[in-house]
């Protein structure tokens, strides 16, 4: 059975081998491939408002960080990253993540949701995101330098989360 729990500093190291595939593959994160392991766990795990982890049986299928995607008055919008183990993918890790942050995004106070670039050419995340409800509010001509297809587009994703009818995207 899979669980969702915070994330420790003793969960980093065994998580860097995925963090540091997916963004090494140049594919779906625009994070630096050089960055070292300690540089990549003050982004993933120290920055963010909260950092959770899949993990079943003792083996960590991937993770998600949470945090506001804008302060004052675009306090209310949150803004998630999730990553899935390759071994893992295809196993519903990903819709499992993302459902659990929505409402952990819920309990922590905050009304929507957006992703701020999306890869466009990952077009297992955009239907899983859409699947999920989150629409795309935006395009972003060749935002992303992908490592084997050259410039891609990126997407904005948003969903709301709060109770307040005419404000989703």
């Amino acid at each position: 059975m899979i669980t969702l729990r915070p994330m420790t500093e003793d969960d980093f190291p065994r998580f860097w081998p995925t963090y540091h595939a997916i963004v090494a593959a140049q594919e779906t994160y625009a994070f630096d491939p050089a960055a070292t392991q300690e540089t990549a766990r003050a982004l993933w795990l120290d920055a963010p408002l909260c950092t959770w982890v899949a993990e079943e049986d003792g083996v960590l299928l991937g993770s998600y960080y949470l945090k506001a995607n804008a302060a004052g008055p675009g306090n209310h919008v949150c803004n998630c990253g999730y990553m899935v183990a390759e071994a893992a993918r295809g196993k519903g890790v990903a819709r499992l993540m993302c459902e659990h942050s929505q409402q952990v995004a819920r309990e922590r106070g905050f009304l929507a949701m957006q992703f701020n670039s999306v890869v466009a050419t990952n077009e297992v995340a955009v239907a899983l995101w859409q699947k999920l409800g989150f629409g795309i509010v935006g395009r972003l001509p060749r935002a992303y330098r992908h490592a084997r297809l050259g410039f891609v587009d990126c997407l904005v994703m948003y969903k709301w989360l709060g109770d307040t009818a005419g404000a989703e995207a």
